[in-house]
């Protein structure tokens, strides 16, 4: 009976912490999932940027400032002040002016092309395992010459 008591107890045991892994492993996923979304919705808010206005919103902004996104009630907007997202995520781009070579090419030197910016936008959040950092690249142009 003793015996029996003592297996009965380590199964228990060996099930619980097969839950609280399972649960904790959830938790690491669900804000991976959510990173990826917030990161993907930062490209996009990029974008509507550049459709509203690329000259008085790309061009006015510096390639040495890192800028924050904000929902004003209808449109997107940038911000210097970091806002956490949900309390946890936190969200920010910074753009790099862009060079063209003799060939038209985009190179590391070369002649400034002020209708294209590289776009870097990160999502940053800490957990259990502590803090993950994702980070996307794109290029965004004055594809409508505004």
């Amino acid at each position: 009976m003793l015996v029996g008591a003592a297996v009965l107890s380590v199964s228990l045991l060996g099930i619980s912490y097969f839950f609280q892994t399972t649960l904790r492993a959830s938790g690491v996923t669900q804000s991976a999932i959510q990173g990826d979304y917030l990161l993907e919705e930062g490209v996009e808010a990029t974008k509507i940027f550049r459709d509203m206005s690329y000259t008085n919103n790309f061009m006015k902004m510096s390639t040495t400032t890192t800028y924050y996104f904000a929902w004003n009630g209808t449109n997107w907007a940038t911000t210097t002040t970091n806002t956490l997202i949900d309390g946890k995520f936190e969200r920010k781009f910074t753009l790099t002016d862009v060079k063209r070579d003799l060939n038209n090419d985009i190179a590391t030197t070369g002649t400034y092309d002020p209708d294209i910016k590289l776009v870097t936008v990160s999502v940053a959040w800490s957990g259990s395992l502590g803090t993950t950092t994702r980070t996307i690249q794109t290029y965004v142009t004055n594809i409508f010459n505004n």
